[in-house]
């Protein structure tokens, strides 16, 4: 039986609980506040759901994670960096980038990211919790990401390009972010060839809530006090690993 979790009071299954199939869903209820996203995410816990389903809670093993020192920049996306006209902002139009991301998969597969998940997250935003990265070209925006940052971890929700690499550029400046920040690590949920391409890769479970452990208690603020330069990053400046094209891009 799936535990069914009381709105009335925060409280989560241990993640070793979750099923094998579907791989790592943990319970289903609860609530979207703020309190109970902050809970979850510290203990490697997620909500996806579609709509007419009750709020399901997710962990699975193994877990996708980038490591912001392991991000991947093949030619052809150095040469986009370079010269693609990109600009890239941290949190300057939040609400526009996770609309994006709901649309967008609403035109692709159908979408997770409901009205309700919407406005759960841009209550986290407006705590100070959810960011988002932008990406512009001229003043259009034309790809981002967003999701929750707690101490030196990102947990990554969701991304959307309207140009090609666009969401890769904000996913190198998000890596570049963390670099600057000593380390860390960016939660990418579950695996994807995408993410893989760019250097994400598989953990176990436990691993990743031994990072959180390390990583997600400590006072640094990704976002917050930004350099001077980060709404205008130029987004050539991440050091990362640059590789021969090999495959074809996803």
């Amino acid at each position: 039986m799936l535990p069914w979790l009381s709105s009335d009071r925060v409280q989560f299954p241990n993640v070793d609980q979750a099923l094998d199939d579907p791989d790592g869903l943990l319970a289903a209820g609860g609530a979207l506040t703020p309190e109970w996203l902050l809970a979850a995410y510290r203990r490697g816990i997620f909500p996806w759901f579609s709509d007419g389903q009750p709020i399901l809670w997710w962990s699975p093993d193994p877990r996708m994670v980038l490591f912001p020192e392991e991000v991947r920049v093949r030619r052809s996306l150095a040469k986009r960096l370079r010269n693609a006209g990109f600009r890239v902002s941290f949190d300057r139009d939040f609400a526009a980038v996770i609309d994006a991301c709901a649309t967008t998969r609403a035109f692709q597969e159908g979408t997770w990211i409901t009205h309700e998940m919407q406005a759960a997250y841009l209550t986290l935003h407006d705590l100070g919790h959810a960011h988002s990265v932008e990406v512009w070209q001229d003043q259009r925006l034309v790809g981002g990401l967003y999701g929750v940052a707690l101490g030196k971890v990102f947990f990554g929700e969701s991304m959307f390009s309207r140009e090609r690499d666009a969401s890769k550029v904000a996913l190198v400046h998000l890596a570049r972010r963390l670099l600057a920040c000593g380390g860390g690590l960016i939660d990418c949920q579950m695996r994807t060839e995408h993410l893989a391409w760019m250097g994400a890769r598989d953990i176990a479970r436990g691993d990743f809530i031994d990072y959180l452990d390390r990583y997600a208690q400590q006072s640094t603020r990704l976002f917050g006090q930004a350099p001077a330069s980060a709404h205008n990053d130029r987004p050539g400046d991440i050091h990362a690993t640059i590789q021969g094209d090999g495959n074809s891009e996803q």
